[in-house]
């Protein structure tokens, strides 16, 4: 089969098959086409890191035609139906065969819209509702996992699933707390020696721009990378408001987004993605972390609303991350890298300007429109996930994304505490967000509280 990209199905396997166990595959691929210089470079660059040694994702439009693939969606609220499209868009050869999540309403909605979208039917035997449903999706004969249940649960169900060797998209964070973070690394070593594929929805990875420009900075393009900002400012976000006939567990859950023991809080839940994209280019985890945050106008939940948290790096240069989710502030989603030869941005589109001000790099947004189709990196990462599985060639995305979950934890904890925290104690910590009365029943509501940092005055 020829792919309408022009890779071949053998051109795809002979690359995936230098791949490690955790996906190390080497440079290549079409992404290379997007680079748009002005003047020429006189200069030797001196590589980050040398090819081959660094992953970099073929991303057809399709994943290559091979094994029927049989998948089972974990949370199918509007994320779960979403990721359940994009899978199937992904590839030719895959169906979804069973559904699951803690409301039966949630589950049918599912259903339907599956078989109006795709004509796929999922039997009632393969709909299965409760909080013991992850389980019965996995035991159900699927080969993959789709899971997109609120994020304080997929540690668990990430374990559930390794231990019955199936293969894994898990959308991100991949975990709330400490306890879950080790919950994932235990995992994620568990698939590695299992040579499963497991993925996770981080999908700047899987869009062409940040890849390329992931490439760009490995070649030395930006030089010794000195520090960076990461943004996730927007207005605020979705929130339900209580219906009488809901216990607590069923407005917490419905209203997932805005508690912390669910969300992991918006540094978690949504800034992850530009702190990892820090991490994924500078390949450094943080030492420490001090920062502050506040709640000024949330409507719903227990979390803060705004974040500003100071990372020293390995290495010891700093990443400052900010974050904050309130109507009508100054908006801006987007990463800087900063360089000893300049810096690179994603604002305004993926590019690297050197010291003198002078722009010598741009992705090429059109050329990808003119070359490929599919340009969602929602379903780019299906593509990827889809290929690793049919080439027999495993990937492990769970310990890379773990860093940058990690990362947040470490934020978010300074900022709700107002102390400074470090990778070496909040990786053992035994910092656990799971409810005493954990139940789909009435839950005693008094413990969620919104955090107040350091200590009152005397």
């Amino acid at each position: 089969m020829k792919e309408k990209n022009g890779l071949s199905r053998r051109s795809f396997l002979k690359t995936s098959a230098a791949a490690s166990a955790l996906g190390m595959i080497g440079t290549g691929g079409a992404t290379g086409l997007f680079t748009s210089c002005s003047g020429n470079d006189k200069n030797k660059l001196i590589p980050l890191k040398e090819p081959g040694s660094y992953y970099i994702p073929e991303l057809p439009d399709l994943a290559a035609d091979g094994k029927e693939i049989k998948a089972g969606v974990i949370g199918c609220g509007g994320r779960g139906s979403g990721a359940a499209i994009n899978f199937l868009n992904a590839a030719n050869g895959v169906t979804i065969t069973a559904l699951g999540d803690v409301f039966q309403e949630k589950v049918d909605a599912l259903a339907n819209y599956l078989k109006s979208e795709k004509n796929i039917d999922v039997p009632a035997d393969k709909r299965f509702v409760g909080l013991d449903a992850y389980k019965q999706v996995i035991d159900s004969g699927v080969d993959v996992i789709i899971n997109c249940t609120p994020p304080f649960f997929r540690a668990e169900h990430f374990k559930y699933a390794v231990e019955k060797n199936k293969h894994c998209f898990l959308e991100k964070p991949i975990c709330v707390d400490a306890t879950g973070y080790r919950t994932v690394i235990a995992a994620a070593k568990q698939a590695q020696a299992k040579n499963l594929c497991v993925v996770t929805g981080t999908q700047r990875h899987h869009k062409r721009d940040y890849v390329e420009s992931y490439k760009k900075i490995m070649e030395g393009t930006i030089g010794e990378i000195t520090g960076g900002i990461v943004y996730w400012n927007q207005g605020m976000l979705w929130y339900r408001e209580r219906e009488k006939k809901w216990n607590d567990f069923e407005y917490m859950v419905r209203d997932w987004v805005n508690w912390k023991w669910l969300s992991g809080d918006h540094i978690v839940e949504q800034h992850v993605h530009n702190i990892d994209v820090f991490t994924w280019f500078s390949g450094l985890k943080p030492v420490s972390a001090v920062g502050f945050g506040s709640r000024q106008r949330r409507l719903t939940g227990d979390q803060y609303d705004n974040f500003s948290v100071d990372f020293v790096m390995e290495n010891g240069i700093h990443m400052h991350s900010m974050c904050r989710q309130i109507d009508g502030c100054a908006d801006n989603v987007s990463e800087f890298v900063q360089g000893t030869k300049g810096y690179w941005t994603s604002q305004g589109g993926c590019r690297i300007v050197d010291l003198q001000g002078n722009e010598i790099w741009k992705f090429d947004y059109e050329a990808e429109k003119a070359q490929y189709k599919q340009t969602d990196p929602y379903t780019l990462e299906h593509v990827d996930l889809i290929n690793h599985i049919r080439s027999n060639t495993p990937i492990d995305q769970a310990s890379e994304t773990a860093v940058s979950n990690m990362a947040g934890i470490m934020g978010r904890e300074s900022a709700y505490t107002g102390g400074e925290t470090t990778w070496e104690n909040m990786t053992a910590a035994p910092l656990d967000y799971t409810p005493k009365d954990l139940n789909i029943g009435k839950m005693d509501m008094k413990g969620f509280t919104v955090p107040v940092p350091g200590s009152p005055k005397a």
